[in-house]
């Protein structure tokens, strides 16, 4: 590899930089000049290494080999997200799978089946659950070097046979299990045909608690977390409080639009503040200091529903996702899980092993995630905020004491010349770049898009030399950056 110098290097990273964007900076229509003031004496919540996580629907375990150690082109994608992530197993079909020990295949579904994200809009097939699913489950995430939360069926299952896979799954995946949860959106349980319309909280309770007291007597200190509901704070607020001894975490999902078939659900809408989801966080960070537990959003994703394609599936889900995961952090949130599976319009990851894995645009945020690490984030202001309304920062102090700040540029119609107080001689500067905010497959990461076999490196990393102690970046609309100060 041929060596240049750092002032060199400097010059033919901005001008590849500004060669690429050209068409992307023609569109914007105006230019807002903010300053950006990184504190790191004033320390906010701990990003902790296995905050990342996915979650797939529990009828992809139909298929036994799909979570398997042999699924190395789904293993490495996942790899590539963090060493330490979270794979959540649960989703609407959870309540259709059911506990069949004796069983070494599965006649309900086809030996490569591949399930996507649940739509709701049916009772789901029922799908029989394996030994050897669990098996090569553990093994999945064992080589994965993640942990596991798994779901168990009490919507259509028995107390008995929801103890006894607890007992099965407990025996395989222990080191690996971080909790059980015991059912997939309780709140939701009446529209969905699986309770009568008087199904509330007080039965939902006395309902959990008799599952919970069934797998603690087969199974004693086995990890429980709760309650999973879709939405419904009025849910887990008198949850936490009743069984805040009974669990590790509380759980929550959240999706920001839906449903698909409304027009009003756009990219526009996607990207904007959602006030249900500021509440959502208020009820948990009040449960969490109340209760001391930590919250996790369990499931989460663009557009409930399976997704909305031209939306779920473009750059601009990238964008809202790595975004959502600092805000999550930011509010104290524990850890995430993008749901997802299959073809799915949301997925972050497409793909069967047959026909080999790709990497969707979301993925290219929670990658973004991933390059920027765990750490503490620090306190941030942005002057004046008003000229670019969708403009979103958040810094922290890396585990190895480096600072690092992300900044997304979620306004469509300006660009931004943001000026950050830097401690250091440059900034090292990684984009996330699509050339359309509705692009579905043109997204890079400093430069470069994610391989088949989930490999990746930056092609281009500009270096912004600090000038009187401020770094200038120039960030186009629809785009993002990591900056890491080095002296």
């Amino acid at each position: 590899m041929m060596t240049i110098d750092r002032r060199t290097f400097i010059r033919l990273s901005t001008a590849a930089y500004a060669a690429l964007h050209v068409p992307l900076a023609s569109a914007d229509r105006q230019t807002a000049s903010l300053r950006l003031t990184l504190r790191p004496d004033r320390l906010g919540n701990k990003i902790g290494a296995d905050f990342t996580g996915l979650s797939y629907e529990s009828a992809q375990l139909g298929n036994p080999n799909f979570f398997s150690g042999d699924n190395a082109g789904l293993i490495a994608f996942v790899k590539r997200l963090g060493n330490s992530g979270v794979l959540r197993i649960g989703g609407n079909t959870s309540e259709y799978c059911y506990w069949r020990p004796s069983a070494e295949g599965n006649a309900s579904t086809a030996a490569n089946q591949i399930v996507g994200p649940d739509a709701g809009h049916k009772v789901p097939p029922a799908v029989n659950i394996t030994p050897q699913a669990i098996r090569n489950l553990h093994d999945f995430v064992d080589a994965a070097g993640w942990k596991l939360i798994y779901g168990l069926n009490m919507g259509t299952g028995s107390v008995e046979d929801a103890a006894a896979e607890a007992a099965y799954v407990m025996d395989v995946a222990g080191p690996k299990l971080i909790a059980f949860q015991l059912c997939n959106e309780p709140d939701l349980f009446y529209g969905n045909g699986i309770r009568q319309s008087d199904y509330e909280f007080p039965q939902f309770s006395a309902e959990w608690q008799r599952f919970y007291e069934a797998i603690r007597a087969r199974v004693p200190n086995v990890p429980f977390a709760g309650p999973d509901t879709a939405f419904n704070t009025s849910w887990l607020v008198p949850f936490a409080q009743k069984f805040k001894n009974e669990v590790k975490f509380l759980s929550q999902h959240y999706y920001a639009e839906g449903p698909p078939t409304d027009p009003s659900m756009t990219i526009e809408r996607l990207l904007r503040p959602n006030p249900r989801l500021q509440e959502e966080f208020d009820g948990m960070k009040k449960m969490a200091q109340e209760t001391g537990l930590p919250f996790r959003l369990a499931e989460t994703n663009s557009c409930y529903s399976a997704g909305k394609p031209g939306v779920s599936d473009t750059f601009a889900s990238a964008l809202w996702g790595a975004d959502l995961m600092y805000q999550l952090a930011s509010q104290g949130g524990a850890g995430i899980n993008f749901h997802g599976g299959g073809y799915g319009w949301y997925t972050p990851i497409a793909g069967a092993p047959e026909h080999g894995f790709l990497a969707r645009p979301l993925y290219y945020g929670m990658l973004l995630f991933a390059e920027a690490g765990a750490g503490q984030l620090i306190e941030v202001q942005l002057d004046p905020p008003d000229d670019a309304p969708l403009l979103t920062a958040y810094a922290l102090r890396s585990d190895g004491g480096s600072i690092k700040a992300v900044i997304f540029n979620k306004n469509l119609d300006r660009r931004v010349q943001l000026g950050v107080n830097a401690q250091a001689e440059y900034a090292s500067v990684l984009r996330l770049h699509a050339p359309r905010i509705d692009d579905t497959t043109d997204v890079t990461l400093g430069g470069a898009p994610v391989g088949a076999n989930g490999s990746w490196s930056a092609a281009l990393i500009e270096k912004l030399p600090a000038q009187n102690g401020v770094v200038t970046l120039e960030l186009p609309s629809a785009s993002a950056a990591l900056l890491a100060f080095e002296s």
